[in-house]
């Protein structure tokens, strides 16, 4: 299984947030900083979310971005308001992140997701973020009429093979990951599913690595020390 930890990005600056919500929020500094001490605790791969992005479309973040990138050397997969063709482009092509996360394009934008697949395949992976059952869009302040399912098996079918999928409820709350939601949309699927809200603890990953989840974000758990990165590292390695 692999580890991701969460670095995401509000005003330029590295933050957490409860439920989605951006006036519950608690600072946690430079992100490049962030992102290069949990590169040097022994992640491989960093999961980073541009906040402004997914809140108004904007690009306050842009060279804060940039530079996370550049001085970071594992790979970065990156989401938040990524909804043209370009902006994926310009994220893999020039900026340089590895994969780039398409959630509300998936819904709302399916031409776009057409076309991102067709160029740059198991790059592209779905962020699948579900409210009440329901796959919630636009930052998560609107929900739609979709299951996950139903946007990851259309993801697939375009020539996506990884999926992040948050339970809204659970986000940033420490209550415990979905882990059953989180299998069953691995089995439906058969994509590579990345398990993401309300990591609380090391059992919690040991129940994923249990069910051969491919993957698990971790964000306030390992900021509020909850979960100690270097020994979930060496627990995944262990397998």
């Amino acid at each position: 299984m692999i580890l991701f930890p969460a670095v995401d990005i509000l005003d330029n600056r590295a933050v957490r947030l409860l439920y989605g919500k951006r006036d519950l929020v608690t600072d946690y500094g430079d992100p490049a900083e962030l992102a290069a001490k949990w590169a040097d605790l022994g992640a491989e791969y960093l999961h980073v979310v541009d906040l402004n992005g997914a809140f108004d479309d904007s690009a306050v973040n842009r060279e804060t971005l940039k530079r996370l990138i550049k001085e970071v050397k594992i790979p970065v997969q990156l989401g938040g308001g990524i909804k043209t063709l370009d902006k994926i482009k310009f994220y893999l092509e020039e900026v340089g992140v590895t994969r780039v996360i398409v959630g509300t394009a998936c819904v709302t934008a399916p031409e776009v997701a057409d076309k991102a697949c067709a160029l740059y395949g198991n790059k592209i992976v779905a962020g699948i973020d579900c409210k009440d059952g329901f796959v919630a869009i636009k930052g998560w302040v609107e929900k739609s009429a979709l299951t996950a399912e139903k946007v990851a098996l259309d993801m697939k079918e375009r020539g996506s093979d990884t999926v992040v999928f948050t339970d809204i409820s659970r986000d940033g709350a420490l209550t415990g990951v979905n882990v059953d939601a989180t299998v069953s949309l691995a089995e439906k699927t058969g994509m590579n599913i990345i398990a993401s809200g309300g990591m609380s603890s090391i059992s919690d990953i040991e129940k994923l690595m249990q069910k051969n989840v491919y993957g698990a974000i971790l964000g306030r758990a390992i900021y509020n020390k909850n979960i100690d990165l270097t020994e979930a590292l060496e627990l995944v390695k262990r397998g």
